[in-house]
């Protein structure tokens, strides 16, 4: 049964990311005046369905000079990394019981920076292998930030475990507003979007890190960075907007989360890559920290006054 839930669950998973797709590409049209993708089925349902099938059945392309196993295999390490991630889903049920959810979360994260720094070197392209230092130094800087924020919170329920956030079912975005902002921008890094998408900055580094890719190779790419966009903003909502994923007011939360994405890349321009690496080690990195300590001291009064009650 295990393994069948999971499966049904990854089902799931691509279709909403064929539909995020979409959304994307609908609301970037609106923001831009324009009608987005309307040819394909009924207001444009199956255009996803129709670029699936064009990546999958396009011919791959492979340079002359690259390292062919790794090149080969980059795309796939960084589906099966995101595939794996979803494990950490909190079913009411838990599937699989994650009572260190939260340290494997980081371990899966941390390993997915292999999967762009491989791909952009077995290209052998200095496109690709520029695109992929700066996804590389960009999301290892903002990990120590997001890390530290993600254990203000677990703090508070006093567990390592993502489904212990519903026993709570606590706003926690008031306790610490200007962190909820930090851990929105944390996650647009760590996923390569825009304003923060050097990684494929396409006037200077033409596509980045995959800019050899083609066909089913760049359609891994693709699902992984989106089934990782989708995994964040469940993360979000999990922890900062109230983790009752047994209503259906959970999935609306998220499915808000996901538009805020989309939203910030149609209204704002691109960093400077300066500015983001100081974005995150003078702004977010200080702000977290002191948040982690007032949050620890805060807590160990509140534990030690009511020791002392029961005393």
């Amino acid at each position: 049964m295990y393994i069948l839930i999971y499966i049904f669950m990854m089902i799931m998973v691509l279709i909403s990311v064929a539909f995020v797709t979409l959304l994307e590409r609908k609301v970037l049209g609106y923001i831009q005046l324009r009608k987005g993708p309307n040819k394909v089925g009924y207001f444009g349902i199956l255009q996803p369905f129709s670029d699936g099938l064009k990546l999958f059945f396009k011919e791959q392309c492979y340079p002359n000079m690259s390292n062919f196993l790794i090149y080969y295999m980059s795309p796939v390490f960084m589906l099966s990394l995101s595939f794996t991630l979803w494990v950490l889903f909190p079913y009411f049920c838990n599937v699989f019981n994650f009572n260190f959810g939260f340290l494997f979360f980081l371990v899966c994260t941390g390993l997915g920076v292999y999967g762009v720094i491989l791909s952009g070197w077995s290209s052998n392209s200095k496109y690709a292998m520029l695109g992929c230092l700066r996804a590389v130094a960009q999301t290892i800087s903002y990990e120590v930030s997001m890390a530290l924020i993600m254990m203000c919170f677990f703090i508070f329920i006093f567990s390592y475990n993502f489904v212990d956030f519903y026993k709570y079912s606590i706003w926690f975005v008031f306790f610490s507003f200007p962190l909820f902002f930090c851990w929105l921008s944390s996650c647009l890094a760590e996923t390569n979007r825009s304003p923060f998408d050097f990684a494929e900055g396409e006037s200077e580094l033409v596509s980045g890190f995959n800019v050899e890719y083609s066909g089913a190779g760049f359609s891994f790419i693709f699902l992984s960075e989106y089934m990782n966009i989708i995994f964040m903003s469940l993360l979000t909502v999990i922890m900062f907007l109230g983790c009752n994923f047994i209503s259906i007011t959970f999935f609306f939360k998220l499915m808000i989360v996901i538009f805020w994405f989309i939203w910030v890349r149609g209204t704002l321009p691109r960093f400077r890559y300066d500015k983001l690496m100081y974005l995150t080690w003078k702004g977010f990195l200080p702000m977290s920290l002191n948040y982690f300590l007032f949050f620890s001291m805060f807590l160990s009064i509140v534990v030690g006054v009511h020791f002392i009650n029961l005393g």
